[in-house]
């Protein structure tokens, strides 16, 4: 449950979606045919049917907010949304059994304010309308004294929510310590040994030591659980060159995008406004003179050049100011008048007029309309498809007697090739079960599949046979690596202050300004960053890889400096987040405890009798 923020909690919250989301307004009315008001308590606080269906609604709309498509129930099942909530409203009634346990409320001065600040409530001219207030609980289906009931047993539990969160003060020194373990760098020099540079030969295997070899590393050697897969599948891109796109409505699209296909000459602009004539006059005059660089004015003005950036705008979208801003030459400072007053005007590039014939656009037109349409084309065939499969068809007769084209696949859960780069066939392919109907399912391009498990492999290892190549191939590197290590060792242990790298003829790189234990390069191999990190001031050594060995020689460590700006910025972040994990544990903590202690009842039934409404 995330941490709430002031007193106006789940129920004014829906009383304001209540108002915006369809089909909100006649739930509350409705009350699930008269029979189901409750879907079980904590203690004596009863949870609502009618919050726990809201509260899934919202959740749903969120992820549809996120990601930009609808979302079917099915879906939100699938992503675990109904249990999700029914955990959230199960917390919130043992805070409100709790509150009311210890005897914590509210006032009705406290009520009447968190009414005030309640959108829904709020006339023309925001302040709290009765009226308002009136309707928007009639629309929702709630009694004046009832909500108010509820708003203040919320408020009471948000009261103790913030008593518990709040205050939650790790000592410094945590958060110290954690700066100094992340920021702390290395300075060091390395040099790699390849199989070139090996001075002694590798031993040729016998039967005997590739056995052993295969037996030790077998989980190299094991092929993971597979599952044998047929499947049916047609996407937009597999019938995009069928699809014919009308010559009208290439140019209707044509039209509508007009301002995309043919675009005004633009400037790119940053924009530093002033309170006064005579304050943005002093300041064109400071730049002109050399004085200062726009950039210093920005900042005594307490901006960022990001808050003075207005993108790429045409002359007539800056109004008065558009004559001289697009007079100016690139990088030239100018005062011209804004909307929000006496304004500078900085030129930083200038994108020339572009113009796309109808002739000239109609490629990446098609292109789109012809992807559109043939998704259109797949949306039809759904369902006529899927009464193929219910009348007994099998997934050959659809490849057979429609576009829709028959595959296979050895399905593991690290497949990605093909059909399997489809989340929604992955997540159909781990829980499919042998007998199991096929059914048509969406993918994420708007294609369609179905699929039928043939059968289940479990994890075994390859026969040795099988695999000998590969195991001869692995006992030779691993062979060599530590050929090249045992050498490595021994030139680690040469390199002392009078001699070095060079002397012993390797080749060195050196990270002079130090990397973090975390730090993601490509310059430097994970073995030997991690091995620095074990190592004293001056100490060498030697680490083993894939295949080959470093050398690796410790010049300094370099710690963090506990007066950097970064590092503050750092120590603060990381006290603020470890703060507040420890609250909420402590809330979590304390849910559970108020649910073991007063009793979790949950209805079944009723909760089934919710989830209803949305099927």
């Amino acid at each position: 449950m995330s941490k709430k923020k002031g007193g106006v909690g789940k129920t004014g919250g829906y009383i304001l979606l209540g108002l915006l989301l369809l089909g909100l307004g006649g739930f509350g009315a409705t009350n699930f045919g008269g029979s189901v008001s409750s879907i079980g308590k904590v203690g004596e606080a009863e949870i609502p049917a009618s919050d726990y269906f809201r509260a899934i609604q919202q959740e749903m709309r969120a992820v549809q907010a996120q990601t930009g498509q609808a979302l079917t129930f099915q879906q939100a099942r699938a992503m675990g949304i109904p249990d999700m909530v029914l955990s959230r409203v199960v917390t919130s009634a043992a805070l409100e059994n709790e509150a009311a346990q210890l005897g914590i409320s509210v006032g009705d001065e406290r009520l009447a304010q968190d009414l005030r600040e309640i959108p829904a409530f709020q006339g023309v001219d925001g302040s709290f309308d009765r009226e308002s207030y009136r309707l928007a609980l009639q629309g929702a289906g709630f009694s004046e004294r009832e909500f108010e009931e509820q708003l203040r047993a919320e408020s009471a539990s948000t009261l103790l929510q913030n008593a518990i969160q709040a205050g939650v003060v790790l000592p410094p020194v945590y958060a110290q310590t954690l700066v100094s373990y992340t920021g702390e760098r290395r300075a060091f020099t390395w040099a790699e040994l390849g199989a070139e540079q090996l001075t002694t030969g590798l031993p040729v295997p016998s039967d005997e030591d590739l056995q052993t070899f295969y037996d030790e590393n077998i989980d190299r050697y094991t092929r993971p659980t597979t599952r044998k897969i047929t499947y049916a599948w047609l996407t937009p891109a597999m019938i995009v060159d069928t699809v014919e796109v009308p010559e009208d409505r290439l140019r209707a699209t044509y039209e509508e995008r007009s301002a995309e296909f043919n675009m005004p000459e633009r400037r790119l602009v940053e924009r530093l406004v002033y309170s006064s004539e005579e304050a943005a006059q002093e300041a064109a005059e400071r730049v002109a003179s050399g004085d200062v660089p726009f950039e210093t004015l920005v900042i005594e003005r307490g901006l960022d050049l990001a808050d003075t950036d207005m993108g790429d705008v045409t002359e007539a979208a800056l109004g008065d100011a558009g004559e001289a801003v697009f007079a100016a030459d690139v990088g030239e400072v100018v005062q011209a008048p804004s909307d929000l007053g006496p304004a500078l005007y900085r030129v930083n590039a200038v994108l020339a007029a572009q113009s796309t014939s109808f002739e000239e656009a109609v490629p990446q037109m098609r292109d789109t309309l012809a992807l559109d349409q043939a998704r259109r084309v797949i949306e039809g065939l759904a369902n006529q498809l899927d009464d193929e499969l219910a009348a007994g068809a099998t997934l050959e007769d659809l490849a057979g007697d429609t576009e829709m084209e028959l595959g296979q696949i050895d399905w593991t859960s690290s497949s990605n090739e093909g059909i399997a780069g489809y989340a929604a066939f992955n997540e159909a392919a781990a829980e499919a079960e042998t007998g199991d109907y096929p059914a048509m399912a969406e993918l994420g391009d708007g294609g369609l599949f179905a699929l039928r498990l043939d059968e289940i492999q479990e994890a075994a290892p390859y026969p040795f046979e099988e695999v000998r190549d590969r195991v001869a191939q692995d006992w030779e590197a691993n062979a060599r690596a530590t050929a090249l290590a045992d050498q490595a060792e021994a030139l680690a242990g040469q390199l002392s202050g009078d001699t070095g790298f060079d002397d012993l003829n390797l080749r060195a790189r050196t990270v002079d300004e130090g990397l973090t234990r975390n730090a993601n390069t490509d310059d430097v191999p994970q073995a030997v960053l991690t091995q620095v990190f074990t190592m004293s001031e001056g100490e060498a050594a030697a680490v083993k890889g894939a295949g080959t060995a470093y050398v690796v020689r410790l010049d300094d460590i370099i710690e963090v400096d506990p007066e950097d700006e970064n590092v503050r910025q750092f120590r603060q972040l990381f006290a603020q987040q470890a703060d507040q994990d420890v609250s909420q544990d402590l809330f979590r903590a304390l849910a559970q405890d108020i649910q073991s202690r007063a009793g979790v009842e949950i209805d079944q039934a009723a909760v089934n009798a919710v989830l209803a409404n949305f099927q």
